[in-house]
């Protein structure tokens, strides 16, 4: 629900990246999050970059966040870094005009396609679903550089993997806070799922990029994988920046093929809350990695997000 709040997303954007965001956003702009990714490179970990944003219903906003992501593409060119790019159609216009994105669409892909550049489209919620869909089945008919990704806990997400098993595609557990009617409520369920998800991709599918910070649904994929004589160019294990750092590391250096979701920009706060909502756990760590000793006495996150809260309303308030 936070992370929902316009409030706070627009004084999320005013303040910087505080509130131990810094540890999991890698910078606001485009060359601290090159700075970012050269080094993960140089310790075997590919990038799939995402410039951060959400709540856009203003083509002029649309437009901006399409100028962003095409100067992002000129920067894995240029740097010749080894990253692609996670983008959201809600951000280029998904909730203004179906066409109106498409054509925003259009031009990131022809222009990631002529720099040799991967395009994967991160879904959202429910409601954005079957557009997303649709806008992929457009751009699929011109273009092979464009993947996505399936939330394990839909009910019909291994109606859809089929569907899309010759694309690459991304197999999360989702991190929406979604109706029973659609979406499996029960961890166990989402779990199960999951791991039922990324072993028919592996077996069927173009690529799989597995999505978890669980050591023990790692575990699982290396045996399933080598069981079934998977190759290891045919998968990847991807975690979120900032998080398991030891454990990325670890994983490149065994050989497996590693990306990590790198979000940079302003407009970090909405994807930041999703992070923390996901697990409990996650609570921890960025307190772990953002509090040291000098700092301990701080209360923590929650208390940060309250804080925003209430200074923003104030300033309305006062406006």
């Amino acid at each position: 629900m936070l992370s929902q709040n316009k409030v706070l997303n627009s004084g999320a954007k005013r303040w910087g990246l505080k509130l131990g965001a810094q540890s999991v956003v890698a910078g606001t702009n485009i060359e601290e999050m090159v700075k970012s990714v050269k080094e993960l490179n140089a310790n075997g970990i590919s990038a799939t970059i995402d410039n951060l944003g959400e709540f856009v219903f203003e083509k002029k906003e649309a437009i901006q966040a399409k100028k962003k992501i095409l100067a992002v593409i000129e920067a894995i060119y240029q740097h010749q870094l080894d990253a692609h790019i996670s983008l959201k159609p809600t951000q280029l216009g998904q909730d203004i005009d179906y066409n109106f994105c498409l054509e925003n669409l259009s031009e990131i892909v022809e222009n990631a396609y002529k720099h040799n550049v991967f395009i994967n489209f991160d879904m959202e919620d429910h409601g954005h679903l079957q557009s997303s869909f649709d806008l992929i089945d457009e751009l699929s008919k011109d273009y092979d550089n464009i993947g996505t990704v399936i939330q394990a806990y839909f009910y019909n997400a291994k109606d859809v993997i089929a569907k899309y098993k010759n694309h690459r595609l991304r197999i999360v557990k989702g991190a929406y806070k979604e109706s029973e009617d659609v979406a499996f409520q029960d961890k166990k369920d989402i779990d199960q799922n999951f791991i039922e998800l990324i072993e028919y991709h592996l077996l069927h599918g173009k690529f799989t990029s597995i999505a978890t910070h669980d050591h023990q649904i790692i575990n699982h994929v290396k045996k399933f994988a080598k069981k079934n004589n998977i190759p290891t160019e045919k998968y990847e294990f991807q975690m979120l920046y900032g998080f398991r750092k030891d454990m990325q590391l670890s994983l490149a250096k065994e050989g497996y093929n590693f990306c990590t979701y790198v979000p940079f920009g302003v407009d970090w706060y909405g994807y930041f809350m999703r992070r923390l909502a996901e697990r409990p756990q996650n609570l921890n760590l960025v307190a772990k990695q953002t509090f040291n000793k000098k700092t301990n006495t701080l209360i923590g996150i929650g208390a940060g997000a309250f804080l925003l809260g209430r200074i923003s309303k104030k300033k309305s308030t006062k406006v």
